[in-house]
């Protein structure tokens, strides 16, 4: 099965930015969304991007401070996180959304990333 890809990842402080970059292997005719998994921790939603990069949605512990975008030309999906918190250090994945625009089950993604790691240090 063909997997996204998921880089940038790395350390940064407390109150730092990141942006993390996925290469939508299946294309750009699927919604988007990123997870992230903590150590000991379930694999949680994190944010959705929809096939025109217009529409996003998020959850409450980022809404406000990630990011979703895409750039279609170049298959690419991007999470911007910015104010990063020692909590939201995590193995981030990105993943194509096979069931209707909403979906934030693990179950309702597809073709998973093998993951990018992100820790913030306090």
């Amino acid at each position: 099965q063909v997997q996204a890809v998921e880089s940038g990842g790395g350390l940064v402080q407390a109150g730092g930015s990141l942006r993390l970059s996925c290469a939508a292997s299946r294309g750009t005719f699927t919604h988007m969304g990123w997870f992230r998994q903590a150590p000991g921790k379930d694999r949680e939603f994190v944010a959705a991007i929809s096939v025109s990069g217009t529409r996003t949605y998020y959850a409450d512990s980022v809404q406000g401070r990630f990011t979703g975008s895409r750039d279609n030309a170049k298959n690419m999906v991007y999470l911007q996180m910015n104010s990063l918190k020692p909590e939201d250090t995590a193995t981030y994945y990105c993943a194509h959304m096979t069931r209707p625009w909403g979906s934030q089950r693990e179950a309702e993604f597809g073709s998973w990333g093998q993951g990018t790691q992100v820790t913030v240090s306090s």
